[in-house]
């Protein structure tokens, strides 16, 4: 599906396709993209196949597994709490979970949002044998079973899913809801995001899914599901490009959260001495083309996504894969460049 409204960016557009051509393949796994400006969406196309065995092309209405692209959502649930007085940035995981280990009275929840936590990796954790899904509780409860953390929390900034995991959990314990439940009531319905959701499998269904591939003795094949891949906090919700075109959009407002709980996502986030790092809540940060980055990307098994935001600009890329390859940062730069510089 092509949707141009704006035919003077159609040579860009076409620039687009040449750049993303191996995506655009009848028998091949594919990719959603939508290029966004002031609101505009100046291009949407969809690539290849949603499902290789039906023959299913994707459209911008395929839903794809978000992967790390997950943790925005994770930190904007945080940040609701917080603004309705259930929670404090300084809170950490004793003052939450009662029973949690005495480590736990240095990390933060300000800590989990910007990976400074320390917490133990929970993949590395997971036994050679296992063949269960781990599930958000399991992490929490592998934490609980550690007694200490990579590094002093807030002295290092080390990327942790386990991090959003454990933010999941506080979000069930502090509410009383699932957090796929919180997250469908306190985001996905306001914003009118009908097709997004966690995805629990046996609980919910994706509609218009994408299935995940990996490229294997020469030809594709279904890597759909891994063990850590019913963990919802750090990369358990489905989505797509026209429903997220209405969370990018909503990034621009106060209908979820003041003007100033959604810029604090976007600060960098600081050592304990004073340091900078590239990390906000929920949110990569840099600078490219001399403007302020606000991304984060996404990779599991079977998918590689980015939402590539440009806030003074007010122009968004998003791009949706169900392969498992790609450099998602990478594309979404050439992409950007492609609109915004020279004609």
């Amino acid at each position: 599906m092509t949707n141009i409204i704006f035919p003077q960016y159609q040579q860009k557009n076409l620039e687009v396709d040449s750049l993303l051509s191996a995506y655009n393949n009848p028998n091949t796994p594919g990719a959603a993209l939508m290029v966004i400006k002031n609101g505009n969406i100046l291009y949407e196309h969809g690539y290849g196949l949603a499902n290789l065995e039906e023959k299913i092309p994707v459209e911008t209405n395929t839903n794809f597994r978000l992967a790390s692209v997950t943790k925005e959502f994770t930190a904007t649930a945080i940040m609701i709490l917080i603004k309705r007085g259930k929670l404090n940035l300084k809170d950490n995981l004793k003052d939450i979970f009662s029973d949690f280990p005495a480590y736990g009275r240095k990390i933060t929840i300000k800590n989990l949002l910007n990976h400074t936590s320390g917490l133990i990796d929970y993949e590395d954790l997971i036994p050679d044998t296992a063949t269960i899904q781990v599930k958000d509780k399991n992490v929490l409860k592998m934490m609980m079973e550690q007694d200490s953390t990579y590094f002093d929390p807030g002295s290092q900034y080390r990327y942790s899913n386990t991090g959003y995991a454990v933010l999941a959990m506080i979000v069930e314990k502090i509410t009383g809801q699932s957090f796929a439940e919180f997250l469908k009531e306190n985001i996905f319905q306001p914003l009118k995001m009908d097709n997004t959701l966690a995805y629990e499998k046996g609980v919910s269904e994706v509609k218009n899914r994408a299935f995940g591939y990996s490229y294997k003795d020469s030809a594709f094949i279904r890597t759909d599901q891994s063990l850590t891949s019913a963990v919802l906090g750090d990369g358990g919700i489905y989505s797509s490009v026209e429903d997220l075109y209405k969370w990018d959009q909503e990034l621009y407002t106060e209908k979820l959260l003041p003007r100033a709980m959604v810029q604090k996502s976007f600060i960098r986030g600081e050592l304990n001495n004073g340091e900078k790092i590239d990390y906000g809540f929920g949110w990569h940060l840099k600078t490219f083309m001399n403007h302020e980055i606000i991304y984060h990307t996404g990779s599991t098994k079977g998918f590689r996504n980015v939402i590539y935001r440009i806030p003074d600009l007010n122009f968004t890329i998003i791009l949706l894969t169900n392969r498992d390859e790609g450099e998602m940062e990478n594309l979404a730069e050439k992409i950007v460049s492609i609109y915004l510089g020279k004609s």
